[in-house]
């Protein structure tokens, strides 16, 4: 098992840095500029496009599109993602999840766009697309296409969910006098595992109706419970700024051991929350049913914000400032239970745990959601057989019962591989495709100068429509 271990945290730290370091802030910069700074500059018109209505009441809206990508990046990663990233490489790793937030949001705002502009349409004319389509059809890649395939559903069916169960089940470590090293995960990922497979066997829209009304609910409560333990503790603010913002420049700290600093740390944890790039949010913006493309591309960079600035940030600022210990011992879901208990006493412990439930809880279904769209792009455009889906939701059941009894740095360096393999496929192909996303982007500020609801057209872009399912002028 430590030959195992030690290979797949050699492959992890390989692939981050500098690899995956140096894609990210590049084409982040890259798309950031060529934007003029789009998730920025538009942020205000993204919130008003949230409650945007589609035009038939059976079509995915971009409200709900949006929550079901939140609900894959609002997670456990929102808990424990940033309180290990903390724990293990100090406070200023809050710092460089947030510029990866601000930069990775353009990412996610090009992905977004070109998967509704290469939209798919199904037999009953909803859309469906993601990262897939717009390498085959716009690259004429259909190879990387599928490997890109294979790789999401590595991700999302096996390394997301072991490490989903994982996080959970540690979360009742807190509790001595129930926790058994052997049976508690067992159970807890036997309880788990039923619960998500009964849920899946419903299809998408089932998935679709239950994250909308769950995300939002449990985002809320996490971050109310989240101010008043930092308004608790509202002296120690400044104190605590200060402090992430000094280590987040101690650059002989990070240098002197840079796969496990702050920054590195910080970028890993901040691309598993957001997952700004990693190509798993065009799955869902591709089902919404908007006028523009760049509409929904705006809405994914909400999504972004939702889940770092908003929820990660909560978590940051709720333990740095209630002052508890913070080590390697405590990494994950202690240290937040710890900072709970500070205000709430026992009762805080209970509370995050009742919230990595529905963390993971809408995780697991939101991730599932993505993996059907791989399937059935594997399989020739067409959702697999009914015996084959039953059959792989057993399989995806079956992980995520054995991640509850994973090793927590199996589990980390198994989910942050299969991830990294995604971007390092989606972030290219972004960026050679980037102009189509720019002239969609230029196309939609025309429009919203004349004070028009903008209406997108591919041949008003130079785009071939005869090629589309979509976007085809009347």
């Amino acid at each position: 098992m430590n030959a195992i271990l030690d290979f797949f945290n050699s492959v992890d730290d390989i692939m981050y840095y500098p690899v995956l370091i140096i894609v990210l802030a590049v084409a982040g910069l890259f798309f950031t500029l060529r934007t003029r700074g789009v998730q920025i500059r538009l942020f205000g018109t993204a919130c008003k496009l949230i409650v945007e209505k589609p035009a038939s009441a059976q079509k995915v809206s971009s409200f709900q599109a949006l929550m079901v990508s939140t609900a894959s990046r609002v997670g456990t990663g929102n808990i424990v993602g940033v309180s290990t990233a903390i724990c293990l490489g100090g406070p200023g790793a809050c710092f460089w999840m947030w510029l990866m937030c601000i930069i990775g949001a353009s990412s996610a705002f090009i992905e977004s766009t070109l998967a509704q502009i290469f939209k798919q349409r199904d037999k009953e004319g909803h859309s469906f697309g993601g990262p897939a389509y717009y390498i085959e059809k716009a690259l004429k890649q259909p190879v990387i296409a599928a490997v890109f395939c294979v790789f999401l559903i590595a991700t999302y069916a096996i390394g997301f969910n072991l490490l989903c169960s994982y996080n959970l089940q540690s979360s009742f470590q807190t509790y001595t006098g129930f926790y058994d090293k052997t049976w508690t995960p067992i159970i807890i990922g036997a309880i788990l595992a039923l619960a998500v497979g009964f849920c899946v066997m419903g299809g998408g829209k089932r998935i679709v109706k239950l994250t909308e009304k769950v995300v939002p609910v449990m985002g809320v409560a996490y971050v109310v419970i989240s101010l008043v333990i930092i308004f608790a503790h509202v002296t120690l603010i400044p104190q605590t700024f200060v402090e992430i913002f000094k280590d987040a420049f101690d650059f002989r700290a990070i240098f002197g051991g840079f796969s496990g600093s702050c920054m590195v740390l910080g970028i890993k944890r901040g691309l598993f929350s957001n997952e700004a790039g990693v190509g798993s949010a065009p799955n869902a913006s591709a089902s919404a049913d908007v006028t523009h493309p760049v509409k929904q591309g705006l809405v994914q960079t909400v999504s972004v914000y939702i889940d770092t600035m908003l929820l990660c940030t909560a978590t940051a600022l709720m333990c740095l400032t209630s002052g508890v210990e913070r080590s390697d011992a405590v990494s994950g879901a202690p240290y937040v239970q710890n900072a709970v208990s500070t205000v709430f006493g026992d009762f805080g412990p209970i509370f995050i745990t009742v919230a990595m439930v529905l963390f993971a809880f809408t995780t697991l279904i939101g991730n599932l959601y993505y993996v059907d769209n791989a399937l059935a792009y594997l399989n020739k455009k067409r959702r697999p057989s009914k015996q084959f889906m039953t059959a792989f939701y057993v399989v995806c059941v079956a992980v995520i019962f054995v991640g509850a009894v994973t090793p927590m740095d199996l589990a980390w360096a198994l989910a942050d591989i299969t991830m990294g393999c995604m971007t390092l496929i989606n972030i290219p192909c972004c960026m050679i495709l980037s102009g189509v996303a720019i002239k969609a982007l230029r196309d939609f500020e025309r429009q919203k100068k004349r004070r028009l609801n903008p209406v997108f057209h591919a041949r008003d872009i130079g785009l071939d429509e005869s090629s589309l399912h979509f976007w085809k002028s009347e």
